[in-house]
């Protein structure tokens, strides 16, 4: 498959995560701030709007391809620090729990890769990016 389909199909994937979630996390607000209260977060209620508003805004962006590898970089960073502050050590004495939370960590530790590795290819040619450049050399 050619690098520019490639890099569409990466983008398409890596936003059918992120879009929804920040939707759904705008949608129950109350939902998502009594997670993150949970996990003792201060000020659940902005968090919420945060993170949802961050999830939905940097998934579109992936999707259409702007800004690709700033907003990349900063979706890594987030995916580490969601799964070290949302999973790291959870569980308690649940072993099931235990369990879906290490791989809920090493999933989000996977995206983070994801996510370094597209902003360093960029978005591609079927992308904003791609197009803004090529008009830019024109």
């Amino acid at each position: 498959m050619p690098r520019n389909a490639l890099l569409l199909l990466s983008r398409l994937l890596l936003a059918a995560l992120f879009v929804p979630s920040g939707f759904h996390a705008l949608t129950d607000i109350a939902g998502t701030s009594g997670y993150f209260a949970g996990l003792g977060l201060p000020l659940p209620t902005l968090v919420a709007w945060a993170t949802g508003l961050f999830e939905l805004i940097a998934g579109l962006l992936i999707l259409v391809g702007l800004k690709t590898p700033i907003v990349a970089l900063l979706l890594a960073a987030f995916c580490i620090a969601a799964g070290v502050i949302g999973h790291y050590g959870q569980g308690g004495d649940d072993p099931t729990l235990t369990f879906m939370h290490s791989q809920m960590l090493m999933k989000d530790i996977a995206l983070s890769g994801g996510f370094l590795a597209l902003a360093m290819a960029g978005a591609g040619a079927y992308s904003i990016d791609g197009w803004t450049l090529k008009a830019r050399r024109a």
